[in-house]
């Protein structure tokens, strides 16, 4: 599991090798550490952060997340040249989120599908007019008045 933070988000046109490099010096790890928990090879580690490696495999970039406790999500935005906003669902949990707040980010991951806390299944759309969800500022549907939350 992680913990998700500004810092250990993408910066605006961030590269790969750039990122990489950034959060294992935050860590205060070495190459060959991040090698040995990301279960890649030393020299894989040492290309990806000299820059000359820009696509991974899912393995690799599963490996990669894991020892930086941070979401593959990331790591796929930063591959892309996207802000992490482009590759994070609009979707909340109807128990635990309360309407008008920031949803938790776990909820955002492409990935997620269940509530961590409860179990629910995450909603993507008004449960009434089947409407996607535009912004979570409102406590209501802006087609049909519903509140997201039951």
């Amino acid at each position: 599991m992680y913990i998700l933070t500004e810092q250990k988000a993408p910066k605006a046109g961030e590269t790969l090798d750039n990122y990489i490099q950034r959060l294992r010096n935050e860590i205060k790890i070495s190459q060959q550490q991040l090698a040995i928990l990301a279960g890649i090879h030393i020299q894989s580690m040492g290309k990806i952060e000299r820059g000359q490696t820009q696509r991974l495999n899912q393995k690799t970039k599963v490996g990669l997340a894991t020892a930086l406790s941070i979401p593959v999500e990331y790591l796929d935005a930063v591959l892309c040249g996207q802000p992490v906003s482009m590759v994070e669902k609009k979707q909340f949990c109807p128990q635990c989120w309360t309407p008008g707040s920031n949803p938790d980010p776990v909820w955002l991951m492409q990935r997620a599908k269940y509530c961590l806390v409860c179990g629910r299944i995450l909603r993507t759309r008004c449960h009434r007019c089947d409407e996607a969800i535009s912004d979570f500022k409102h406590r209501f549907c802006p087609n049909c008045g519903a509140g997201y939350s039951k």
